[in-house]
């Protein structure tokens, strides 16, 4: 798992492997440096046994100036580039975590919520960026501030040295132990602040339900408790930091103390000169923040292998729906309109009961048909299966003779236009929402397709017209309006087939039949598949299909089923019945 994680890491700096070179080898060059400097302050200090002129000491003092200045810019400039890698790698992962979510279904986001989405998209990426940016950073200065530093020390002393470094091996050791505990904590805290996004999220989009039912004591107590659970979580990690960093720093200086200890000794035997002395002093403190540095260096990486673990989560899932190898690509113009279903069939991965059980049919070319039945008979499922926003099986559906599963879903889609039930608007203007499928439309084009939709007359009351920015998810709208701009955005994409699923719930009958009557004569080139409660309006369409339990139980006109006994008779009454009562 861990060799996982590194060579993860190596492809996330993969594309910035220049600037990521060029970083070490700067903090290879400050590495130099700086383990030159001790041995040349340890040489002025010896000199002055000889006798030390002013302006021996002015050229020492400028040699050190010129060397440190040295240092600082290369160490500068090591964190501008390795850090500005890191920074590269967060662009990079942003941008493929959200280009790969494009490419997940629906059902994806149903089984993972949108807080979750947004805190590995936001703060997993941001512990990621701190990995290959500050812990790469730390660990390449470590190693070369070991891998240089000893050699000097060596061969001012053996025994000296080994006594100062002999308890760095208890140092890894400690370390050691505490990673995993830490690793541990750190998923608890990843995993306590998604909770937390996610019920902040949730809230913000459901506030005015929350207002309705006065439930802001509950939401306040629920975020009570997830602010809890991750203030317990970020303690926890927090003590086990606070205890590993203290021991990991004392153990360094203990080093310190050794030389001290047993390098006046050897100055008294004459093993070591003064100068010497001074520069193993100078090479051990030079140890002491690297090492120090380990626990925090140590925690930021387990931070980051959480994370890297949640990113990978999402750019690992594949995508259930998607092109055929070798996908048919089709010309909208050319386009007919017809849709078959043979034998269709479909099970919802958590069911066992079909959704959608042995349906045939044909829609031909410029029909209106219209889709009726109770709740939960497999309307939208239908509906959902038709532009392959579900997983059906191929030779089930086809369009102007293709199978859809063999067809590119760019084609495919761009040839339904499709009206959910839920009319999401997104937080800009009416006009932007209206060409959102075609975007470099002009605005007589989108009044045209306003007025289609009897939204026209709305919009132009509005003090902005189509400038006025409808809010998040369209919240300045009605519901009734919402709907008729969702449909005036499927009806600016001129497709051959426009699904209707209950689009119009919150339009009355009245609007409901007009817009119908709107599309009528455009019929011989545009496929029309309403889905809808409202039966008043079904009743002017070329046949009506009704289902029950994922079948087709009767199929025929408005005048043939109502003189049926049947579910449609049924659902006629009751609607009649309900037009009376109000």
């Amino acid at each position: 798992m861990a060799n996982s994680r590194l060579k993860t890491i190596r492809t996330y700096l993969r594309p910035h492997w220049r600037i990521v070179s060029f970083g070490i080898l700067s903090l290879l060059l400050v590495n130099i440096v700086s383990a030159y400097l001790p041995l040349l302050i340890s040489n002025s200090i010896d000199q002055l046994k000889t006798g030390f002129s002013f302006a021996e000491l002015s050229r020492q003092a400028i040699i050190l100036l010129v060397l440190a200045s040295l240092m600082w810019g290369m160490r500068m400039l090591s964190r501008i580039l390795i850090f500005g890698a890191g920074r590269q790698v967060e662009f990079d992962l942003k941008q493929k975590i959200f280009q790969h979510l494009l490419t997940l279904e629906p059902g994806y986001f149903a089984k993972n919520t949108s807080g979750d989405l947004i805190s590995r998209a936001t703060s997993d990426v941001d512990n990621v960026r701190r990995l290959v940016g500050f812990v790469v950073l730390s660990f390449v200065n470590i190693i070369f501030a070991y891998g240089l530093t000893f050699p000097f020390m060596l061969n001012i002393n053996v025994p000296l040295t080994l006594m100062a470094i002999s308890v760095y091996p208890l140092m890894i050791i400690t370390v050691q132990l505490f990673s995993g505990k830490m690793r541990d904590s750190q998923q608890q805290v990843q995993e306590r602040l998604s909770d937390l996004s996610e019920l902040i999220q949730e809230d913000i989009s459901g506030i005015s339900l929350i207002k309705i039912y006065a439930q802001e004591a509950q939401e306040r107590k629920e975020f009570r408790h997830q602010n809890q659970q991750l203030l317990k979580a970020n303690l926890k990690l927090a003590q086990i930091r606070n205890l590993l960093f203290p021991i990991v720093e004392g153990i360094s200086y203990i080093s310190l103390l050794i030389l001290l200890w047993l390098g006046t000794g050897a100055i008294a035997r004459g093993e070591i000169t003064v100068g010497n002395f001074v520069a193993l002093i100078l090479y051990v403190e030079k140890l002491v923040f690297p090492t120090a540095l380990l626990g925090f260096t140590i925690t930021a990486y387990q931070r980051g292998e959480v994370s890297i673990d949640r990113i990978e989560s999402i750019l690992l899932a594949e995508a259930k729906i998607k092109n055929n190898h070798q996908p048919i690509h089709l010309d909208p113009d050319q386009l007919q309109g017809k849709i078959t279903a043979r034998n269709l069939t479909y099970v919802y991965p958590d069911s066992k009961v079909p959704a959608l059980n042995n349906l045939n049919f044909t829609i031909q070319p410029g029909e209106t048909i219209a889709i009726v039945g109770s709740i939960g008979s497999g309307k939208s499922t239908l509906a959902n299966a038709l532009p392959r926003l579900l997983d059906v099986e191929p030779g089930q559906i086809f369009l102007d003779g293709y199978d859809i599963t063999q067809l590119s879903l760019h084609d495919l889609r761009k040839a339904i236009a499709y009206v959910p039930q839920e009319s999401f608007l997104f937080s800009t203007t009416i006009k932007n929402n209206i060409r959102y499928g075609e975007p470099l439309e002009e605005t007589s084009e989108i009044e045209y397709a306003a007025k289609k939709a009897q939204i026209h007359p709305e919009i132009s009351n509005f003090p902005k017209k189509y400038e006025t920015i409808v809010g998040e998810r369209g919240i300045t709208l009605s519901g009734g309006q919402r709907q008729r701009t969702a449909l005036a955005r499927a009806l600016m994409l001129d497709a051959p087939v426009l699904i209707l699923d209950d689009a119009l719930s919150s339009v009355d009958n009245e609007t409901a039949t007009q817009i119908l009557n709107n599309l009528s004569p455009e019929k011989d080139k545009r496929t029309v598949i309403f889905i809808s409660h409202q039966l008043s309006a079904a009743a002017n369409s070329d046949q009506i299909l009704v289902m029950d339990q994922g079948r087709i139980v009767q199929v025929g006109t408005h005048e043939q089923l109502v003189n049926q006994d049947g579910l449609y008779q049924s659902l006629w009454q009751q609607h009649r019945l309900k037009e009376i009562l109000n």
